[in-house]
């Protein structure tokens, strides 16, 4: 697969690249030389290897409200 290199010295991902690597709007990348060979690849932040790991619902929020009351009358208790 190729691309150009435009005036701008810029060039475009493939979509079905950036599809393959879960590539969006301002991820980052990185790039280096090997033996004269590009190698690119993406910076992936800690925080978003976990993304989609938590479960969230519409849970019940008035017993978390109560919750949080109960929490906070014990630390002012100490």
């Amino acid at each position: 697969m190729q691309t150009v290199i435009t005036s701008k010295f810029q060039t475009t991902i493939p979509k079905n690249i950036r599809e393959k690597l879960k590539l969006t709007i301002n991820d980052a990348l990185a790039w280096r030389v090997e033996g004269g060979e590009i190698i690119l690849e993406p910076v992936r932040k800690g925080f978003l290897l976990r993304k989609n790991s938590i479960r969230t619902g519409t849970g019940d929020i008035e017993a978390d409200i109560a919750r949080a009351k109960q929490l906070r009358a014990a630390r002012q208790e100490k």
